[in-house]
């Protein structure tokens, strides 16, 4: 059966400068098998399948696959798949907000001007153990002391999360990605210098779920926002530059309401348009 496809790139306005994102519509009779199949054929960091919402209030249902598994929820998914839903003539229920179903319950989507942005999900938060630092730290060839905090972040997918002191700290590292692949997956900030035009500096890797370097994450940045912002460590509005070390040029909008929910957004840049079959 032939099916819509579409391939955007996330957190971008430039095709190929962000986090390329496979989208298959009315995914209706695909089993489990044939959607972690397909992620893994794909070989993106993520693959989505948009189906009809289950839940009262959603616009769609959208199911996310990496090549190495379903996740309860991904940022750079969210905005490709509801770009990509209203592209394809999708209406919300509400004017100016569509509502996604996925695994951690309902997002709401809304448009920024050019761009789209999520709400966070609540976000747990937990100290990380030092048992665990001391391997990772020496997985990433950096010095136990180079990270100034540390924590576990939750938001569907759980991130460990590693302050460093700069955004060139950030860029230097050179990760064993075979050694990470048996410990976590780990986030990276660091703040850039004066008069940068970004805030921060971020890195993702989490090879446990078969992607050693994720170009753009909105789930990590989501849950990076809302742990700094809470320690008065970021501002309530910034930006956040993710993918330097691969050789793209991803940007994180982040802006937290006067309500106290964060936004996290990003530009969406088509770049595949057709049909699939499966």
């Amino acid at each position: 059966m032939k099916r819509r496809f579409d391939q955007l790139d996330v957190f971008t306005g430039t095709a190929l400068r962000g986090n390329p994102l496979a989208v298959v519509h009315a995914a209706q009779g695909l089993d489990d098998a044939r959607m972690a199949d397909f992620a893994r054929w794909t070989k993106l960091s993520e693959t989505t399948f948009l189906l009809p919402p289950t839940a009262p209030g959603a616009d769609y249902r959208v199911r996310i696959f990496t090549p190495g598994g379903e996740l309860p929820f991904a940022g750079h998914p969210t905005l490709g798949s509801c770009f990509a839903w209203l592209a394809a003539g999708g209406v919300p229920r509400s004017a100016g907000q569509v509502v996604q179903q996925c695994g951690v319950g309902l997002v709401a989507v809304r448009r920024d001007g050019t761009r789209l942005a999520f709400e966070a999900p609540a976000l747990a938060c937990e100290p990380a153990d030092e048992a665990l630092l001391q391997p990772v730290c020496a997985a990433l060839a950096i010095g136990r002391t180079q990270v100034q905090a540390a924590a576990w972040l939750d938001n569907g997918p759980r991130w460990l999360a590693l302050r460093l002191a700069s955004a060139a700290a950030v860029l230097a590292v050179r990760p064993d990605h075979g050694r990470l692949k048996t410990l976590a997956k780990v986030g990276l900030i660091g703040a850039q210098p004066a008069g940068a035009d970004t805030a921060f500096e971020v890195r993702a890797f989490a090879p446990m779920i078969g992607v050693d370097e994720d170009p753009v994450t909105g789930s990590l940045n989501a849950g990076l926002a809302q742990w700094l912002i809470r320690q008065g460590l970021a501002p309530g509005r910034y930006v956040a530059a993710q993918g330097t070390a691969l050789g793209r040029a991803g940007r994180v909008h982040i802006e937290r309401a006067a309500d106290g929910r964060v936004w996290v957004g990003g530009e969406v840049a088509p770049c595949i348009s057709g049909e699939v079959a499966l």
